[in-house]
């Protein structure tokens, strides 16, 4: 990795960190750190599960924990055991910790016009664009591919959501019982595999890849929600499975898609694959793609 980029993006950590005071015990001038004044905003109006919110934030549960207990000694939220299984705990504001979270709501605006106040209107639409754009590429870096089996309960979210989103958006409807679904065992190790996107421990998009005996490996099922586009996820599913595909032995790598899913297409064409004549008769698809891929092994003799 490049060394001036390294240094660079610590430059940027410490700028940010000083500006926003996040350095001082009082966050905001409030008698408490940066990371109890986190939590209270993270756990809102509606309350939170612990264990989703430890994920959300990314967390040691020992450290949630001790800040959880601050806060419960400081009457600003209750932790108490969900009813249907107290291992699964809830934590809530209390009407004192509403009044504290509305304040330092108040005081992270004045925080953040301190910061834009100084600069004149140019500067201002600059720095909040750029602020835009690495919070995009941020979110982005910690979004996690993970293999899981097609029936996991992730899995079969994406799907369905993925299905629900085609039925709207082809021209035809879409049925599954019509189309050309791959069954679980053929995502399955050793005859494929099924990638699942995460965000903040949420499912947030998957891709399968079949890896039949004989034939050219096939991309299935590619889908990304709707809050976690312009990511680059799209891209990064491609490239994970190009690379499994390539490990298993297999030299080209196919998909096929619907035309009124534009945005694939292009994203198949920027990716190097060519439209070809249709090698599976799926009823839904319009366009048939190939792309050879080198090997591990024809990498290793160039």
């Amino acid at each position: 990795m490049d060394a001036a980029q390294i240094a660079q993006v610590r430059r940027f950590n410490r700028t940010v960190t000083e500006r926003v005071g996040v350095l001082h015990d009082h966050y905001l001038g409030r008698e408490r750190a940066i990371g109890e004044a986190r939590l209270l905003w993270e756990i809102g109006e509606q309350g939170q599960d612990v264990r989703r919110l430890r994920e959300r934030l990314g967390l040691d549960s020992g450290y949630v924990s001790r800040l959880l207990r601050s806060l419960e000694a400081g009457g600003l939220v209750t932790v108490e055991p969900q009813p249907g299984d107290r291992r699964v705990r809830t934590v809530r504001l209390t009407a004192e910790g509403r009044a504290e979270r509305a304040l330092l709501d108040r005081r992270s605006d004045e925080l953040a016009g301190s910061l834009l106040g100084p600069l004149n209107a140019a500067q201002r639409a600059r720095l909040v664009a750029a602020m835009a754009e690495v919070d995009r590429l941020l979110t982005a870096a910690t979004v996690t591919l993970d293999v899981v089996d097609p029936d996991h309960p992730d899995a079969r979210s994406c799907l369905l959501a993925y299905f629900t989103e085609l039925q709207e958006r082809f021209e035809t409807g879409f049925d599954p019982a019509r189309s050309l679904l791959p069954d679980a065992g053929e995502l399955r190790p050793p005859r494929g595999l099924f990638l699942v996107a995460r965000l903040h421990g949420d499912p947030v998009g998957c891709a399968g890849l079949k890896l039949p005996q004989g034939a050219p490996a096939e991309i299935k099922r590619m889908w990304v929600a709707p809050r976690a586009r312009r990511l680059g996820l799209g891209r990064r599913f491609l490239t994970e499975l190009e690379a499994r595909a390539a490990a298993h032995g297999r030299d080209v790598l196919r998909l096929d898609t619907n035309k009124s899913l534009g945005e694939a297409v292009g994203l198949y064409h920027s990716f190097g694959f060519t439209e070809v004549p249709a090698f599976n008769n799926e009823p839904y698809a319009h366009h048939w793609f190939e792309k050879p891929i080198p090997t591990p092994a024809a990498r290793a003799g160039d």
